[in-house]
């Protein structure tokens, strides 16, 4: 070590040898070296740096020597030349000294070189002194800087460790955490094990590197003498210091590492709330020992790791128990629809927030009825939790029911509000109802504040379809509007209806509006079958991520092979509602023209209107209506009007004032053939009309 600068300690050019106070007080020696006569003079001070007595030395700097190592004076020399060379005025080093008792001690000098007119160096003056408290105390300093960057270090680590945890929310997210390279790694650990207490046996869910797996380890009893299983049974952290020790204390686990030059280990136990939940290793190859203050960050650590591995422990728990409640909530299976494709999806969002709320309230339903009919539901309970999945399986029953029961849809929507009202619950939900015709194509649709269905036609284009709308469900009941308008749509053979949620049209950033825009362009361009339509979708989900869950339903209308043979259509009417009665004169008239009767869908709609009002006005119960074409010689549509008395029609001739007693003469005049049957519980007025054949 050298110092070529100056030093605090100011020598005039023609200092004594002999003792000075001031060195004498600061334990220095000085010396004068006449370069010229090459003698080298010392004062006391000097000579007990040195180690010698006055007898020892003759003031030939050679006979220094015995003192000074021939490597340590070589080095001296050099400097010093060096000095002399460069023009220096002064120069300074340390060097190491055998004292008489052959230890080995630090020394300084600094030398101060004086010339003469000419920058001829004809003297040296300087100063020597022991040195070796001084670097002892620097080396202690600097090792005590070392080791205090080092435990800064950990504990930076532990710091990022513990920080990246908070974000872990399944184990397998911990331990992703545990082997990135801004984890353990930092640590110095060459390997990683970890395993979890489950019933009296610990198994195995990571370890690394690869290949580094011991067979017959994935499980393992805690009372067997494996490290991890010594941990959880004392709750002890074990080091092991050497591979000596490994050896010894886990004889069967010891001969199936050697490969991976273990030279040291940490075995961790994770302890929350005084309970073991598992064990973690950290095995080293480069590393002998463990202090005391690394043991306590590593004994920190684990306590980290714990408290996250148990959080997400308890995340997967939940996200299981609320996985299942949502799968039983919705419908098992969809039932096979003749005459249509029907494909249904469903995504869970990825909520943030508290665990357990990867589960929200949306769902989809199908529901076969009566005539060819089904009837298509999507809907959305407000709110992410448990219990919006139990308010959506609710709803979603009650919804099949109404439907089953035969209400129109309006009025399903406006019982299902009614009951989510009365259901004691915040939440409100939106839905969106839609009863299909396949026969004839005609889609009655109720929303209740949900978003329009859309369509995409055999061409590929696709379109919103407008449908007006009520308030949501719950709300209506609540502000007393249960009014749900019905619109119709038609579905042509071919065209697809997509029904979902808003989880598929919201982004952050894009409005409503502009975000169904986007979804139409995607449908626009994507596959051609409704099932590769539906993973398209989701996948477009799934990559955009989002809170939000998302209910996808698609129903595609098949072209019917004989289009004006067997075709039937079904329709409930309520009595007390005109809504009921004058949708029903719609389909009547659609499915008319539909199966090629246009010309007489007068006559029918006319007949089908008397036979219904009669059942509403002298019965004070349903009727349910239905049209059939009947195939086989000439070709005829019948007409069936059923209601639950069994009080048979008259007909009966009407005065000139009278309002009444027309309707089974009206019938009788339009009809080519009429008639009444009984049906079990009630009766049925049929009639039928001979309609031309051809498309």
């Amino acid at each position: 070590m050298a110092d070529r600068g100056g030093s605090a300690l100011s020598l005039p050019d023609d200092c004594p040898a002999h003792p000075d106070p001031i060195l004498a007080l600061n334990q220095m020696g000085s010396f004068d070296w006449d370069l010229d006569a090459g003698l080298f003079h010392m004062d006391a001070q000097a000579h007990e740096v040195f180690d010698l007595r006055p007898d020892e030395y003759d003031g030939d700097p050679e006979s220094l020597g015995i003192r000074v190592p021939i490597a340590e004076g070589r080095r001296l020399d050099t400097l010093v030349a060096q000095a002399i060379k460069d023009g220096s005025e002064n120069y300074g080093a340390y060097f190491r000294l055998r004292r008489r008792d052959g230890t080995l001690r630090w020394t300084h000098t600094q030398g101060y070189i004086r010339r003469d007119e000419t920058g001829r160096p004809r003297r040296i003056i300087g100063i020597v002194r022991d040195a070796t408290r001084e670097l002892s105390d620097t080396e202690a300093r600097s090792e005590q800087a070392a080791q205090d960057a080092a435990r800064r270090e950990q504990t930076n680590v532990v710091q990022l460790t513990t920080a990246a945890l908070a974000h872990a929310r399944t184990v397998q997210d911990v331990i992703d955490v545990l082997k990135d390279t801004h984890g353990l790694t930092h640590l110095g650990a060459t390997s990683l094990v970890m395993g979890l207490a489950e019933a009296g046996r610990i198994r195995l869910v990571a370890e690394g590197p690869a290949g580094s797996f011991v067979p017959g380890t994935l499980v393992t009893g805690i009372e067997e003498p494996y490290p991890m299983s010594e941990v959880v049974r004392t709750l002890t952290p074990r080091f092991i210091e050497s591979p000596q020790e490994f050896a010894e204390r886990y004889p069967i686990l010891w001969p199936n590492i050697t490969d991976l030059k273990i030279t040291a280990a940490a075995y961790l136990p994770l302890i929350v709330q005084g309970r073991p939940i598992g064990a973690m290793g950290l095995l080293y190859n480069d590393r002998q020992s463990f202090a005391p203050e690394e043991r306590n960050v590593l004994v920190a650590l684990g306590s980290s790791i714990a408290q996250s591995m148990q959080r997400a422990m308890f995340y997967e728990q939940e996200k299981d128990l609320a996985t299942n409640l949502q799968q039983a909530m919705l419908p098992r299976t969809i039932p096979s629809v003749r005459g249509a494709d029907i494909a249904v999806r469903y995504r869970a969002g990825t909520t943030s927030g508290s665990l357990g709320r990867d589960i929200g309230g949306d769902w989809y339903d199908l529901i076969p009825l009566p005539g060819g009919r089904v009837g298509a539901v999507i809907g959305d309970v407000q709110g992410h939790d448990a219990h919006a999945a139990a308010v959506m399986g609710q709803l979603r029953i009650v919804l099949r029911a109404y439907a089953a029961e035969g209400h129109t849809p309006g009025a399903v929507m406006a019982r299902a509000s009614v009951f989510l009202h009365e259901l004691d619950t915040d939440r409100f939900a939106t839905c969106l109802y839609a009863e299909v015709d396949l026969s004839t194509g005609v889609v009655q649709v109720v929303r209740a504040g949900h978003i329009d269905p859309l369509l995409r036609h055999p061409d590929g284009s696709c379109r919103r379809a407008p449908v007006e709308g009520g308030l949501p469900l719950g709300l209506s009941a609540e502000f007393g509007r249960l009014d749900y308008p019905v619109s119709t749509v038609e579905l042509d053979p071919g065209t697809t209806l997509l029904l979902c949620t808003d989880g598929l049209v919201e982004q952050p950033g894009i409005d409503l509006d502009d975000g169904i825009q986007i979804l139409v362009a995607l449908i626009a361009d994507g596959p051609h079958d409704v099932r590769d339509l539906a993973d398209h979708l989701i996948e477009v989900a799934e990559e955009r991520g989002g809170d939000d869950d998302v209910a996808l339903l698609l129903l595609r209308r098949r072209g019917l092979d004989t289009p004006h043979s067997g075709g039937r259509l079904q329709q409930h009417v309520a009595p007390g509602d005109p809504e009921a009665l004058t949708v029903a004169r719609h389909l009547i008239r659609a499915a008319v023209r539909t199966w090629g009767a246009g010309a007489r869908a007068d006559e029918i709609e006319l007949v089908a209107d008397e036979l219904i009002t009669n059942v509403l006005v002298h019965t004070e119960g349903a009727a349910v209506v239905t049209l059939r074409v009947l195939t086989g010689g000439e070709r005829r549509l019948r007409v069936e009007v059923e209601d639950a008395s069994s009080a048979l029609p008259r007909r009966r001739d009407a005065g000139e004032s009278g309002v009444t007693g027309r309707g089974l003469l009206l019938v009788d005049l339009l009809t080519d053939a009429w008639g009444v049957e009984a049906r079990g519980r009630g009766k049925c007025v049929w009639c039928e009309f001979l309609v031309p054949g051809g498309d």
